[in-house]
């Protein structure tokens, strides 16, 4: 993956991290500590109108196996996210996240089964655009099924654009689709004329 620059100046803070995804750009953390900041090129969204998920998806979405919360224990959605092998989710990413939660521009959707966390995923909304960030599953489904109820909830309150960033063979199955920089940034800035609230 190409880099754009490491965290030298300025000092990596909510503010900052919201001004770089309005031009298009996020953080990514590694194993030596340093950030670095990515756009890549081709990006990778999910067509909030054309999402597609398998018929044995939405049979288990009608059935109601999870329950479903939106912002319930963040900081928990993310360290969970971050429990494999190789995370680029660092304490200084989850320290600045969890200020962007606090501030009403991070969220989450977690799946819970029989009062247990069963999968979840978050990102950041800003305007009418929604960066999904990182998404995980201890319960088959339950990321797919928070997926679907992700963009239910965008659909519903007007999002136009859902950032999936990197394009995954996971992904492809729900109509994942790769667009050039020049176009994500321009639908990234009609995204940010609207006035979208994710809760």
């Amino acid at each position: 993956m190409k880099w754009i620059r490491d965290r030298v100046e300025p000092e990596f803070t909510a503010e900052l991290v919201l001004r770089a995804y309005t031009a298009g750009i996020f953080p990514m953390g590694h194993d030596d500590g340093i950030i670095r900041w990515y756009s890549p090129d081709p990006r990778c969204i999910i067509p909030l109108d054309d999402f597609h998920a398998s018929k044995r998806l939405m049979r288990t979405v009608r059935q109601g196996k999870f329950e479903m919360r939106v912002n319930y224990d963040f900081e928990g959605i993310m360290r969970l996210c971050a429990e494999r092998d190789s995370t680029w989710i660092t304490e200084d990413i989850l320290r600045v996240y969890c200020e962007l939660h606090e501030h009403g521009f991070a969220h989450s959707v977690e799946a819970y089964l029989d009062g247990e966390i069963a999968g979840g995923l978050y990102g950041v909304s800003i305007g009418g655009a929604f960066m999904g960030e990182s998404m995980f599953h201890r319960v088959t489904d339950a990321s797919k099924v928070s997926l679907v109820f992700l963009v239910e909830r965008l659909k519903e309150r007007g999002f136009v654009l859902l950032d999936s960033q990197y394009a995954t063979e996971h992904l492809s199955t729900f109509n994942a689709l790769q667009i050039s920089r020049k176009e994500y940034l321009e639908r990234l800035k009609h995204a940010l004329t609207l006035q979208c609230t994710f809760d």
